[in-house]
């Protein structure tokens, strides 16, 4: 017998403090909440070029590119006893005091790229304790499909919010006040890491899922555990779109002459559009298998990018953009759960930031991809974009019958015993 049913933990806990953690860890990140500010910083006040601030944006993302290296040291490393709760109490006020001098500081494109670098570098600690940590749980209280709805969900309201607020503070605050207030708000976060909640913490890491060995053991327990690669190419195709960034801002400004906004409208509407079916996901996994789920998900996010071919206005943009993400949003959730399920013994947060890691590289390459597709052709560019989508986002079901079968056998909340006993 391959799996049991067992009986469901607190939940609404749970649900509290990572729906809490998740909103202000995505918020916070500095790649959202500070990319327009520190574009116009650069642009205005220190009169930079559109490839100077392209290359600014591509140096800053140097940590994001090796973010499995502090998913690694999440999981050999425990702040003063305190394990994830204590990266969240270092890592915040060292953010906080990198902001803090960059609000001192004269300003200069030198000052804001090393500063940026130092910021996201330490926010990556933040978001390896949170990714390690809600895997983690995810795995030793069978949740990983509702915790990566949660997940999701926040992840999509942040970075709305971020967006919306970047702005605003662009326009309203001086570069000092910018800074001073980032460093206030990212405090928020060492604040949370005193809240230790039992129903979390009582025993999470004297558990089998959370003991690793040492640095030489987890290296070779990384790289001879199958399910790792599967998830990390999964999740690399799902995020390299070569049609959806770049060439959607030119095709709907330059090729249909509309409004500056139309692309951030569309932008917006595309993001809220996943919720719903994120929900979905959310009450379909504790009723279907994941294999069920990540086959339907899967095929019905082929197509996604498919409905921008019949793009010929701003106002049909917005439109089509809400049956877009809808189909996007059970692949999102549902990969994000297979990456919570495959995640080691001790190396949640490696795998996690591993992950991570691998979806930076794919938006940024996808990009690049996309603009010189898009380029290629005055006529047909943004087609070609939209086919190279497509063909990418078919790639994935080849690489589903990959995933370890017993990993995928069993509903959210559902015991696997294969697993266990392998544990």
């Amino acid at each position: 017998m391959a799996t049991s049913t067992v009986t469901s933990p607190r939940t609404t806990p749970i649900y509290l403090y990572f729906g809490f953690l998740s909103l202000l860890v995505y918020f916070l990140s500095p790649e959202w909440l500070l990319d327009i500010p520190t574009s116009y910083m650069l642009k205005n006040q220190l009169h930079a070029t559109a490839p100077q601030v392209s290359v600014f944006r591509l140096l800053i993302g140097i940590p994001l590119y090796i973010a499995f290296f502090f998913g690694f040291a999440r999981d050999l490393w425990n702040p003063f006893g305190w394990r994830d709760r204590g990266f969240l109490f270092l890592f915040a006020p060292l953010t906080a005091a990198i902001y803090v001098w960059m609000a001192i500081s004269p300003l200069s494109y030198n000052m804001l790229l090393i500063g940026m670098i130092l910021a996201m570098a330490s926010f990556r600690f933040i978001l390896a304790a949170f990714q390690g940590l809600i895997a983690l749980i995810g795995q030793e209280t069978l949740m990983s499909g509702r915790l990566s709805t949660l997940s999701s969900i926040s992840y999509q309201v942040a970075i709305i919010a971020a967006a919306l607020i970047s702005g605003a503070i662009s326009v309203n605050l001086s570069r000092a006040h910018i800074f001073f207030l980032m460093a206030a708000l990212v405090m928020s976060i060492g604040i949370f890491g005193l809240w230790k909640p039992r129903a979390i913490f009582g025993h999470a890491y004297d558990q089998p899922l959370a003991r690793g060995t040492d640095f030489l053991g987890d290296v070779k327990r990384l790289a001879r555990h199958r399910a790792i690669y599967p998830v990390v190419l999964i999740n690399f195709l799902w995020w390299f779109n070569p049609g959806l960034n770049t060439p959607v801002q030119f095709f709907l400004t330059n090729r249909l002459h509309a409004s500056d906004d139309a692309y951030s409208n569309f932008l917006g509407v595309f993001a809220i559009s996943f919720i719903p079916t994120y929900l979905l996901y959310g009450y379909l996994c504790t009723k279907m298998p994941l294999n069920r789920l990540i086959w339907w998900s899967a095929i019905v996010a082929v197509p996604q990018m498919i409905p921008l071919i019949f793009v010929h206005s701003a106002d049909l943009a917005l439109i089509l953009a809400i049956p877009m993400g809808l189909m996007g949003g059970m692949a999102t959730a549902a990969y994000f759960d297979l990456a919570m399920r495959s995640c080691p013994p001790g190396l949640q947060g490696t795998l996690m930031m591993l992950v991570s890691a691998g979806i930076m590289l794919a938006q940024r390459g996808g990009d690049l991809l996309g603009a010189k597709l898009y380029a290629s052709s005055p006529e047909h560019g943004f087609l070609y974009c939209v086919i190279a989508t497509t063909i990418v986002y078919a790639l994935i079901l080849p690489v589903i019958p990959w995933i370890p079968k017993q990993l995928i056998a069993t509903t959210d909340g559902e015991q696997n015993l294969a697993i266990a006993a392998a544990v």
